[in-house]
């Protein structure tokens, strides 16, 4: 098998910050051809890049992840965010958790079986752009082979993890009237207007709780006003972040910060995602789950805090089962000096090949899209 710790490497050392996502899918799509994959590239705007391949003619186990990254600014960093070096135990670098090792456990561990077994092997790998501002790339694919199973490698410390909350990003306006500085009560300060709806919202603490996906969360995450500090400003805007849970869909949501915001602020919806939940007592998962970690307890269904493009792909790919997997720690993701436990990379590689091989064994493929 191709080492996924030194492709881990390799793709961390390309710089995918918020863009430029073709470097990485120029690296990773001739080790898919070599392998024997048909592979399709698609750049609807300039370095943005989605890459399909596929391998087999029956019905495939779909694997996904996304080749950008959250932006890192070196001088918060204590070594160079595009380092991919290796130092006690753990390779550095940005995405080397959230996710290149995932992406290159999936691509090592795909091309292995291709190449080892070509008469029953059945996968296809869905690699994105632009999934942490919103899963945009997914949104743009189309042609995709159903698949009843979708394996998402973003960081969950090779624990298994059946769904995540729904995402629901607001932007929140206020207009109010501008005058000179000294003279403020002249003016309608839209500046102080909405920051004191960011203070209740950021403030209010009984959020909803499910019992499988845990809290329902608000952050007040951007805020911007005003020109200079002799002028009211008359424009405010505010995003915030909801991740919502079953028991708190995206209209209770929005209808919560109504609430808190008050009269006079404009409310958009800029991004909706519904949460993913399999169903852990399914059959399916159970082969799943056993092919990737054969030897774990039993234990209540994880479900992560993240949003995933499983929230697009379920959807298009018709998927029955969403598992996600992968080497990185998710407590490392979006975090400055991000890293990665070298040791959990090949063990990741090895359960997703393990998995490929179980979809081939005993039951043929097409029976269990049925």
């Amino acid at each position: 098998m191709l080492d996924p710790v030194s492709l881990t490497q390799r793709l961390v050392r390309l710089d995918t910050r918020a863009g430029n996502e073709r470097s990485a899918a120029a690296l990773l799509a001739p080790i898919l051809a070599d392998a024997g994959f048909s592979v399709r590239t698609e750049e609807p705007e300039p370095g943005r890049v989605n890459l399909v391949a596929r391998f087999g003619s029956r019905t495939p186990v779909t694997l996904t992840g996304h080749l950008d990254t959250v932006p890192a600014d070196a001088s918060s960093w204590s070594f160079d965010p595009l380092s991919g070096d290796i130092r006690d135990g753990r390779l550095r670098g940005r995405g080397s958790s959230d996710m290149k090792a995932g992406v290159a456990c999936m691509v090592a561990a795909a091309a292995h079986r291709a190449s080892t077994h070509p008469t029953d092997t059945d996968v296809q790998l869905v690699l994105t752009f632009g999934e942490e501002t919103g899963c945009e790339g997914a949104a743009r694919l189309d042609g995709l082979t159903p698949s009843p199973v979708l394996l998402v490698a973003e960081p969950t410390a090779n624990k298994i993890v059946l769904g995540h909350k729904g995402v629901l990003w607001l932007r929140l306006t206020a207009e109010g009237r501008s005058a000179h500085g000294s003279r403020p009560e002249l003016g309608d300060n839209a500046l102080a207007r909405l920051a004191a709806a960011a203070v209740r919202i950021h403030g209010h603490q009984d959020w909803p709780r499910s019992a499988t996906h845990g809290a329902a969360t608000v952050n007040v995450g951007t805020f911007h006003a005003g020109v200079q500090p002799n002028l009211v400003p008359d424009h405010a805007e505010l995003m915030v972040d909801i991740r919502t849970v079953p028991e708190f869909s995206s209209d209770d949501a929005l209808r919560a910060i109504e609430r808190l915001a008050g009269p006079g602020t404009r409310i958009e919806r800029v991004l909706d995602l519904n949460g993913v939940a399999t169903d852990p007592e399914s059959a399916l998962v159970h082969d799943l789950t056993d092919a990737l970690r054969p030897a774990e307890t039993d234990g209540p269904p994880q479900y992560a805090t993240y949003f995933t493009d499983a929230s697009v792909l379920a959807g298009k790919l018709d998927a029955r089962a969403v598992v996600i997997y992968g080497p990185g720690d998710p407590d490392q993701a979006h975090v400055s000096d991000e890293t990665c436990p070298v040791a959990a990379i090949p063990e990741a590689a090895e359960a997703v090949h393990r998995l490929l091989a179980s979809w081939s064994d005993g039951t043929d493929a097409a029976s269990r899209s049925r």
